[in-house]
């Protein structure tokens, strides 16, 4: 359920992909991305964590020659971290950290992916289309919960989707 919440209540994440870059090829390269599970609110969230993506950019070039990644995202950004005084850092400032791989979206979850995203993020919709976005997802293999003192909790794909938000 936390991880859920965690994903729902946050509008970025920083991925981490393997650089495909000369000079960096192999090493992990860090980037943020607007991201959205659904539209605001209580009950919008499905758990998919959706990108609104260009090959323009060098994550997404990484992402070509290897689609395997690790997204964080952070209740930092949100207004509950710095109301309890909590550090970034501070296991009660919830973090989730899920690994899998981006994959572009088909078209019949192309609407669903363009909801959830440009109802967070509208300026979206007028970014220059000569980049020629593309709607992707972050399909979730493992996922790791830190949000209290004593270490990750482990929480499968099954049981993330299962919860009702």
């Amino acid at each position: 359920r936390m991880a859920r919440y965690v994903l729902h209540s946050c509008d970025w994440g920083a991925l981490a992909t393997l650089s495909a870059q000369e000079g960096l090829r192999g090493r992990p390269f860090a980037n943020i991305f607007s991201l959205s599970d659904g539209p605001p609110g209580p009950c919008g969230g499905s758990g998919v964590p959706y990108l609104y993506l260009t090959d323009m950019e060098i994550s997404v070039q990484d992402l070509e020659v290897n689609s395997n990644a690790s997204l964080t995202v952070s209740l930092a950004q949100t207004p509950y971290c710095r109301k309890h005084r909590y550090d970034p850092q501070n296991p009660l400032c919830a973090h989730i950290i899920f690994v899998g791989s981006i994959v572009k979206v088909n078209d019949s979850e192309a609407d669903l992916a363009k909801k959830a995203l440009f109802s967070r993020h509208p300026e979206m919709e007028s970014w220059p289309k000569d980049h020629n976005w593309f709607f992707a997802k972050f399909n979730i293999t493992n996922i790791w919960v830190l949000d209290y003192f004593g270490g990750l909790k482990i929480v499968t794909p099954d049981e993330y989707y299962s919860v009702k938000p």
